[in-house]
């Protein structure tokens, strides 16, 4: 049923300026075809839908639901406000083919991005976040998780020095993981005829968790591991390598990862022992995660990265970058 309502709008004359103005009703949405109402439920429906389906659904123009899920997702913005997050999480996501990369800082303990923005993955693209956070909350960052990646290091060092910087546990055993498939892949090339057949299409069966696999893949593993000496050794050192973060002293976790590299030698596996020199140079940005005080949860930002490729793959990509900024900050909070 399509139902009319007329009502006046008063329009008065401005003392100060002498323009006439009309009165502001705050029911209506930015667009005045439209309550706030009605803009707060598409807005709640394309958390879960697509722009198209919704246009179609509602008999309304793709740009119309599109403008209303912006006011919607502004309007939670303003409403859980600005941050001043002790624990942050920085990484980078590619928006588009050539390199095309964008900042996106959370925070680790609401469990929310708070920041997305710069032109690339630079210094003064990171920079950017802390003249946006400013100062005084700046100095209330305690701990800052991060990739290896130096730009982001330094200027986490140069603003905000009192911030333990943590480098993600997730990035460094995945390249770990690249480091045994780089074993694979020269064991492939060394081995011929019946031998190649063990490795030949298991790579992500060597590389992923054994309590992952099917049972079909726990059997490859277990006959590949039982037919190549090598492999077999590169695996169970990356098996283990995951107990550093277990430890709750720097001083323990220490000596356990002496002894893992000790146990590289005579193995030789070279993109073991360029992983474990790369481990000895960013030790300290590691054994951060020992102290009580650090353990966050580091699977979030994962978690983060996962869900924005889910939102671009809906959208088959988006080209509106502003669009795109709104529905990263507001993917974590809740509905209005």
């Amino acid at each position: 049923m399509r139902v009319y309502l007329e009502f006046e709008v008063r329009r008065v004359q401005c003392r100060s300026c002498g323009k006439v103005k009309r009165e502001r009703l705050e029911f209506l949405a930015d667009n005045p075809f439209y309550t706030k109402r009605f803009a707060h439920y598409v807005g709640r429906r394309c958390r879960s839908t697509t722009i198209k389906e919704l246009a179609k659904e509602l008999h309304l123009d793709w740009d119309t639901v599109k403008t209303l899920e912006k006011q919607y997702m502004q309007a939670q913005l303003t409403k859980a406000g600005t941050p001043g997050p002790k624990a942050i999480g920085i990484d980078e996501i590619s928006i588009r083919k050539g390199h095309t990369y964008r900042i996106v800082v959370s925070d680790l303990i609401r469990r929310r991005p708070i920041w997305f923005g710069g032109e690339d993955r630079s210094e003064k693209s990171m920079a950017l976040f802390y003249d946006w956070l400013g100062e005084k909350k700046t100095k209330g960052i305690r701990l800052a998780v991060m990739d290896m990646w130096k730009p982001f290091r330094n200027v986490a060092n140069e603003r905000a020095p009192q911030a333990s910087i943590l480098f993600d546990k997730f990035h460094i055993m995945s390249h770990l993981g690249k480091a045994l498939d780089e074993v694979r892949k020269a064991e492939y090339r060394r081995l011929s005829g019946q031998d190649r057949s063990y490795i030949k299409g298991q790579k992500y069966t060597l590389l992923s968790h054994r309590e992952n696999l099917t049972p079909a893949g726990r059997q490859n593993l277990k006959k590949l591991l039982a037919a190549n000496k090598r492999l077999n050794t590169a695996y169970l050192l990356k098996e283990s390598f995951g107990q550093l973060w277990d430890y709750e002293r720097e001083g323990w976790a220490r000596r356990f990862f002496d002894n893992w590299r000790a146990s590289l030698k005579w193995q030789r596996l070279e993109p073991y022992e360029k992983f474990a020199a790369m481990i000895e140079r960013h030790w300290d940005g590691i054994a951060a995660y020992c102290k009580p005080e650090n353990k966050v949860s580091l699977g979030f930002v994962e978690g983060l990265n996962n869900k924005i490729r889910v939102i671009q793959r809906r959208a088959y990509g988006l080209r509106d970058e502003e669009y795109l900024r709104l529905k990263i900050l507001t993917c974590m909070l809740p509905e209005l």
